[in-house]
């Protein structure tokens, strides 16, 4: 049985520089990514408050995991423990 490489999703916006480095590092793993911009969607961007606590972008999801913003993906990637996550 093969497993699937897990969901990843990105609250983010068009102009974010973290939005876009936490990007190129899940890219680079081979990672998909499916991206919510919440830039001009007031909404969203409060729907993302609520679900995470956090009001800035990115906040990425891995699975049912709150990864959290870039530093935290970064952080993760540094320790080990972001392909265990990815895989």
């Amino acid at each position: 049985m093969v497993k699937q490489m897990p969901k990843v999703l990105m609250y983010c916006t068009r102009s974010c520089p973290y939005c876009l480095r936490a990007e190129k590092l899940l890219k680079k793993k081979g990672v998909d990514i499916e991206k919510i911009d919440i830039g001009q969607d007031r909404q969203k961007w409060k729907d993302m408050e609520k679900l995470t606590g956090r009001k800035t972008v990115p906040q990425i999801f891995i699975d049912d995991f709150h990864v959290g913003g870039f530093d935290d993906l970064s952080l993760l990637d540094h320790s080990g423990k972001l392909d265990g996550l990815l895989k």
